[in-house]
């Protein structure tokens, strides 16, 4: 992908040097599989343990050394140009990694904007957060084990872009086209979003048993994967892809497909638990998508799927 060079978004919030975590919020997110579930963790300080901090604090005022200076100017060592992640590297805050995702979430936004206004619509560009290890979202507490997720609470797409390591070690899909496909997968969830899609989901899931909002939610992800595929179509016909690319994405979407995460993990399938669908269903409305270029090629809604 000749992704270089081009528009960079600057809908990117960049959360990498961020410590602060916050408390736990609504649910509802959609993430892209990681092999983890959404990061969610209990329990807190007993009161002993907040005493004991207390008077550990003030021995060392007395002392005459300020934890909270010390804590405060620990925040700036990274030096300028750079960020100082919460796994304590230093990531440059215009590195590669960071150009290719403002790239890609550029290329995105041209796609819909142009999709939109065909129809008479506005789109509204989500804003997609970088962080490193942990951040908070409208949706809940998101580890890096939770994956790249999008959150309709907030209309932000969350990346830690480690991910992509994961992606091409773990998965066996590497290449740029199949990291921005993961960036496109997520942008397709929010113009889901937008459609009035995700809402109307959210609210009848409510009333469904588990394994029936299990097979409503791979409708859900298999739409989000077709319109992925309309975002290449439109790719591809500005001329930056490169021999390969198609077939790195359709590569990523059968490695991330829940039959194969499963039988890697666990040595079995479950068929009944399955909430993004298998390998070949990704692929092949990813496919669809890409061959199309039609919003209506993608109504996973209707018929089998």
């Amino acid at each position: 992908m000749e992704w270089k060079g081009r528009r960079q978004s600057d809908n990117i919030e960049d959360r990498r040097s961020d410590p602060s975590m916050g408390g736990l919020g609504r649910g509802g997110g959609f993430s892209f599989p990681s092999g983890g579930g959404m990061g969610r963790r209990g329990g807190g300080l007993s009161i002993g343990t907040i005493i004991f901090l207390v008077v550990i604090y003030l021995v060392l005022k007395a002392m005459g050394i300020d934890l909270l200076q010390i804590m405060d100017g620990g925040m700036t060592t990274g030096g300028p140009g750079y960020e100082q992640s919460e796994s304590g590297s230093q990531t440059p805050a215009n590195d590669e990694m960071t150009a290719f995702v403002r790239t890609v979430l550029a290329e995105t936004e041209d796609t819909w904007n142009g999709i939109f206004q065909s129809q008479g619509r506005q789109y509204e560009e989500p804003r997609l957060v970088l962080f490193s290890g942990q951040t908070q979202s409208a949706c809940g507490f998101a580890s890096a084990a939770t994956g790249p997720f999008y959150c309709p609470s907030d209309h932000k797409v969350y990346l830690d872009t480690a991910f992509f390591n994961q992606l091409s070690r773990q998965f066996g899909a590497s290449g740029d086209f199949a990291e921005a496909y993961v960036v496109a997968h997520e942008v397709g969830h929010h113009v889901q979003n937008l459609l009035g899609i995700l809402p109307k989901f959210n609210q009848a899931r409510q009333r469904m048993s588990e394994a029936d909002a299990n097979k409503m939610s791979v409708r859900v992800e298999l739409q989000a994967d077709c319109f992925a595929g309309i975002w290449g179509k439109f790719t591809e016909q500005k001329g930056i892809l490169e021999a390969g690319d198609l077939e790195e994405a359709l590569n990523a979407a059968q490695q991330i497909g829940d039959d194969t995460l499963q039988k890697r993990s666990q040595g079995y399938v479950v068929p009944e638990s399955f909430n993004h669908g298998t390998s070949e269903q990704r692929a092949r409305w990813f496919k669809r998508g890409f061959d199309s270029g039609q919003l209506s090629a993608c109504d996973t809604f209707s018929g089998p799927i």
